[in-house]
Formats: C-alpha cells, structure tokens, sequence
C-alpha cells in the first residue's frame, strides 16, 4: 500500500495544503502545535474512521469552517483508488471512493491500512483495561470491516439495558403484576441481545490475540536480544471456555454470569458483564509488564506490538500497511531504530514526525523525503536534513 497524494482542506490548522509523496519515508520536522500529528491523524482516519484525539468531528473542522474535507490518492495492489472523506460540524460524515458515495461506513474500512506508533501507545502497557481494548478493536476494524457495525450495535444495546438498569423501583410507584412482568419481559431480551453481540466481540478479540501473540513474542525476543519472553492473553469477562467454541455455548456462559451478577447490577445500575470490561494481559517473563516494566521495557513491548500488527494486517491483506510514527523515534535507542528500520525496510511506507532530525540514524534519512511543518503549512526542508 501506497500513499501517494493527501489533501487538506479545513482540517484542523490546516486551510488548503497538498502534499506529494515521492519517497518510502518522509520526516515531518517542525515544533510542536504546528500540524504534525494532525497530518498523521488525517491518515488514520481513512484507515479507522477513528481519531484518538477527538470526540466529535467538530473538533476536526478548523475554526468556524462547518466542513472540512481529507482527499487521497492511495495505491493497493498496484491500483490507485481516489478516497475523500468529507467531515461536518454537524457530524454528519460522507465518504467516496473513486467518485462513488458509499451508504455504509463501514464499506469504506480496508482502502487504507495502517499501523500508528505513538506516545499515546506507551498506555497500551500501563493505562487503563480500556485502551487495551481500544487497540484490539482498531486493528479489528482493519481486518473485518464488518466488525464496525457489531461495535456499534453493542454499544447500542449496552446504553439500553444499563437506562433499564437505572430504573430504581423504590423511586416509582408500586408495579402491577402485569407492569413487572413487562419490565422483567425486557430485561430478559436485552440480556439475550447483550450476550448474542457480545459474544461474537469476543470470539473475535480471542482470535485476534491468538494471531497476533507469537507475532509480537517474535519481535520482542528479536528487540530483547532473546532476554526475555512476552506473554498476550486475553482475560474476557466473561469466561470463554475456547475461542472456537460455538456461539451457543459462549452465550450460555455469558447468561449465567448476568445472572450471577444480578443483584451487584441492579444495584450500581450499570452492566458488569460483558466485552466493554474485557483485559488484555501483558506480561514480560511471567511479571505484568505494567507494574513491573521499566521505561525501556514498555518501549520494546510497544514496538513489538506494533510489528506484530504491522505483520498481521500485511498477512490479511497481502499488502504492507502504512506505518505512522508520531514523534517516537528519537525517544528509541539506537538498537531499537535499527530494528524498526530492518523490520519494514523499503517495502513499508513510513511517515515519521520529529521536532529534530539529530537523533535519527544516517539510514533513516539518507533516502527520506524531509519536509518542514510549521502553522498548518508544509515546505520541502531547506537544510539537507542532516544528510551525509
């Protein structure tokens, strides 16, 4: 995959820039707050629909633009496709791909691929079970398009039960027979709804991080120089007695822990069972990397997940994603950078961003397109980038 022309228009600090890539890496320089990171943000959206830095697309749209627009020229397999996204203060999205408005969301995941590398991953070790989470689901919605609209409807149902939930019976008046026997009609429903969906998140998550453990427990020994071992495993709510099992027996188990937390549920109004309260356990040599990890431990871990994603999607695909680096590769040591450079090598297009080219390695920018950030513009590098 090849990104080979990205458009702005009213994105973020962007008003109108166009940018041609013409080299399999190209290094964004520039102090912060100048467009860097949103450059890269733009990207990741094609390819996840997804910003990790923005609730609503409002926040996307510059200033008191009601629209803002991201346009792109993308090579798969030889192919070149014409993508635009189109993002409203409204929050009403449209999508086109070679001219064709697409109905579904959803029809649009899979015509960018790519793998983000940022501080914001170094969470991914000692954050929340959430962001965990939120990292399996990007990579699923990359590989299974459809797992889009099995998130939403999750989520949609999830919101439901927990406002019946809510409904405390001290604050209302006393329920007829028939009235109890409606409420608890649908609580018995979404329970149904609750444990169908959300069985089939898991099963998916459960198989994803089978694919991808020896994936990333491969890099992590490479990066470790074979000190230590990485262990992923996947700690559901709900315990699943084997990813392929069959859908009935995983919702028969997740019926009987609803059950089992009934009373604890009715009480906190809120649902305590389900793939919303899943983990992702990351251990190095048998400890829990997060509590016990150092700095330089959770980097390699990070970057080994980032291989192992970057192996995954170019397995599934039969095509290298792009890699998005955002201001992590001076925080690498030299053995690491040269790691990540011997892993993707001239086949995975990479952009970079840097405040500083000083700390970059003579093989990452000998053969790199340089280009200087600064209030939203972009201008090719007038300094030969530290080039030998």
């Amino acid at each position: 995959m090849y990104l080979r022309f990205l458009h702005l228009r009213h994105f973020r600090n962007y008003r109108e820039q166009e940018i041609t890539f013409d080299a399999p890496k190209t290094i964004l320089v520039g102090e912060n707050a100048q467009g860097k990171t949103n450059l890269l943000e733009a990207v990741e959206l094609l390819a996840t629909l997804r910003s990790r830095r923005a609730a609503r697309d409002r926040e996307l749209v510059y200033q008191e633009e009601r629209q803002a627009q991201i346009a792109a020229t993308v090579e798969r397999l030889g192919v070149a496709h014409e993508l635009v996204m189109e993002l409203r203060s409204s929050g009403r999205r449209s999508l086109k791909v070679d001219g064709q408005v697409l109905r579904r969301q959803a029809d649009f995941l899979g015509q960018v691929n790519a793998v983000v590398f940022s501080s914001l991953d170094l969470e991914l070790v000692r954050g929340a079970p959430e962001t965990r989470r939120h990292w399996l689901d990007g990579v699923l919605l990359q590989l299974e398009p459809v797992y889009l609209g099995l998130v939403e409807q999750y989520r949609q149902i999830l919101r439901q039960r927990n406002a019946l939930l809510k409904q405390d019976p001290k604050d209302s008046v006393p329920l007829t027979q028939a009235a109890a026997g409606v409420q608890f009609s649908q609580m018995a429903f979404w329970d149904a709804q609750l444990a169908t969906t959300g069985s089939r998140i898991m099963r998916r998550r459960a198989r994803l991080l089978q694919r991808l453990e020896p994936l990333a427990a491969h890099w992590h020994r490479v990066i470790s120089g074979g000190r230590e071992t990485l262990t992923l495993t996947y700690r559901p709510q709900v315990p699943l007695p084997d990813p392929q099992a069959s859908p009935e027996v995983i919702q028969a188990q997740f019926l009987a822990e609803i059950r089992a937390k009934a009373a604890a549920e009715h009480s906190l109004g809120s649902s305590l069972v389900g793939p919303h309260r899943d983990e992702v356990e990351l251990c190095i040599n048998g400890a829990a990397a997060r509590a016990y990890g150092s700095q330089g431990q959770q980097r390699t871990l990070v970057l080994a997940l980032k291989l192992a994603e970057l192996e995954l999607i170019e397995q599934v695909v039969r095509d290298p994603p792009l890699l998005l680096l955002d201001d992590v590769l001076a925080e690498l040591d030299l053995q690491r950078q040269n790691q990540l450079l011997e892993a993707i090598q001239e086949r995975v297009q990479t952009l970079v961003t840097t405040t500083h080219l000083g700390s970059f390695d003579a093989g990452w920018l000998k053969a790199a397109q340089i280009l200087q950030v600064q209030g939203g513009q972009l201008f090719p590098d007038k300094t030969g980038g530290g080039i030998p």
